[in-house]
């Protein structure tokens, strides 16, 4: 699963880097080291232009927790900031936004925590967390969706009636990752994006878009212990995905670790 993660690039690289031809940001979003759900991301879309045929690509903000078109109000989209590979197509909180509204969401990197051996002073199991990222600096283009949600209470005139949301697509996470986590987000590599993201791909295609996508484990990322520090949503700065060393990984083993609970919720 993916419930933690770190995003602090520019628009304008984010821009660069995906090849976006029309941002549609009203602001920018400040760079987080500790992106929660709930949060405001970026999510890099296709979308058709009323009155033409092709797709343009944008970069936008939505919020981290789908809300399904369907839901009656926003609770919803807090326990939804995953969608299983396994069943995307077919669950009825995804189905529709798997049809035609995929999206990437570009990341430094996300966090995992693995459950060690030691225990905490309260006799729980201390939980180490870990920062995975790409080896060569370049961002992750983790697979998502999005959703175009219109909140019933809110008046017709009113310019935020509709909530655009996201959720992340993992998959089972084996071998090395697999003993940190046992899910991990799938990436789109930059040769496929346009594939994944256009929202005209035929019903009878669907099936073979899951094809497109990497399990993390899969593309040369790298991962090492951080500090504790990230698991409490109020801190944040560039120090959370710092490398622990060795020796301090072994001697912080008396305050509770892991994540809030915003991070267990798929």
């Amino acid at each position: 699963m993916c419930g933690r993660y770190a995003s602090s690039r520019s628009t304008d690289d984010l821009v660069d880097e995906f090849e976006v031809l029309d941002p549609r940001l009203e602001r920018a979003i400040p760079p987080s080291w500790n992106v929660a759900p709930t949060d405001e991301v970026y999510a890099v879309v296709e979308r058709v232009p009323k009155g033409e045929d092709e797709p343009v690509r944008q970069l936008r903000s939505l919020r981290w927790g789908l809300i399904p078109s369907w839901a009656k109000d926003a609770s919803l989209g807090s326990r939804l900031i995953n969608a299983r590979m396994e069943s995307v197509a077919e669950k009825p909180a995804f189905r529709r936004a798997f049809a035609a509204r995929r999206c990437i969401l570009p990341a430094d990197g996300y966090f995992e925590w693995y459950e060690t051996q030691q225990r905490t002073a309260k006799g729980k199991a201390r939980k180490q967390p870990f920062f995975i990222t790409s080896g060569d600096g370049s961002s992750l283009g983790m697979a998502g969706l999005y959703e175009i949600w219109r909140d019933p209470a809110k008046p017709e005139d009113a310019d935020d009636r509709f909530r655009w949301t996201c959720t992340v697509l993992t998959t089972d996470a084996p071998d090395d990752l697999g003993r940190i986590h046992e899910r991990m987000p799938l990436l789109v590599d930059a040769g496929r994006r346009h594939e994944w993201l256009d929202p005209r791909t035929p019903e009878d295609d669907l099936p073979g878009l899951l094809r497109l996508l990497r399990p993390a484990q899969q593309t040369g990322l790298t991962a090492y212990p951080v500090s504790p520090a990230v698991g409490n949503v109020a801190n944040n700065g560039p120090e959370l995905v710092e490398p622990l060393l060795h020796e301090d990984v072994e001697a912080d083993t008396d305050a509770d670790h892991g994540d809030d609970g915003q991070g267990t919720l798929l």
